[in-house]
């Protein structure tokens, strides 16, 4: 059956197409989220800036659940959820990080520009690979997090010199084929990864609404968690080498 004869079918009725096309337009809201961070980056207001990106994190989280549960692709099969949700993704998770990294000095003030130029390309390039989740939905190299990892820069702050130096690696790590967690899909250890999660989430509220100023027992913990992501996997596979 065609396109056009599965959305003209009579068991999809015009409520079903209006539900499914609002999970469209909430996907899309994600965008003007993205905007309203961006003008607060501008203006180096940047814990506003990371609060309105924590809200399109919180879209993107929520989207895709209800999108299964409503059938949205079966409903509007003319309308592409993956390729919006990528287009939102792009612009939340790399764009708009981008500039933050970029403008907020935390660089060398020559390398700056080249790091963001970098940042923006490789994301665009990181989300057009089909490779990009493995066959058990870990991501596939540095995942283009660079919302996340601008919220580092700014909690740590080390020198222009380790921030250029921290923002090179993330780059290459983007082509390097090891594996990262996905908080919600991975079965492996989910239970942990979603409290862990769910902590993350919980600090990160408290060192925004204290401006980054907060002690050493936060940042220890937010530090540990993003340890865990990134390399729960290769702990994991390694010792299972060891004990097969």
């Amino acid at each position: 059956m065609d396109q056009i004869s599965q959305q003209d079918s009579p068991s999809i009725t015009p409520r079903m197409r209006a539900a499914a096309f609002s999970v469209h337009i909430f996907t899309a809201l994600g965008a003007g989220v993205a905007l309203l961070a961006l003008l607060e980056a501008v203006r180096e207001h940047w814990s506003a800036m990371f609060a309105w990106l924590g809200v399109a994190l919180v879209i993107d989280a929520v989207d895709g659940p209800i999108a299964r549960r409503l059938d949205v692709v079966r409903v509007l099969p003319n309308w592409s959820g993956e390729v919006l949700d990528l287009v939102v993704d792009f612009v939340t998770y790399v764009f708009v990080p981008a500039y933050a990294i970029t403008a907020s000095g935390l660089l060398l003030p020559l390398a700056a520009p080249l790091l963001g130029v970098g940042i923006a390309v490789t994301g665009a390039l990181y989300f057009a690979d089909r490779r990009m989740k493995s066959p058990d939905n870990h991501f596939r190299g540095f995942p283009g997090l660079w919302n996340v990892a601008a919220f580092y820069l700014f909690l740590l702050h080390p020198s222009p010199a380790l921030s250029s130096l921290g923002v090179i690696v993330l780059i290459v790590a983007t082509f390097v084929p090891f594996h990262v967690v996905h908080p919600v899909r991975v079965v492996r250890l989910r239970w942990l990864t979603l409290l862990l999660i769910a902590v993350w989430a919980v600090l990160l509220i408290f060192t925004l609404a204290s401006d980054f100023d907060v002690g050493a027992p936060v940042t220890i913990s937010l530090c540990a968690i993003a340890a865990y992501v990134v390399a729960s996997d290769a702990a994991i596979r390694l010792v299972r080498s060891f004990h097969p």
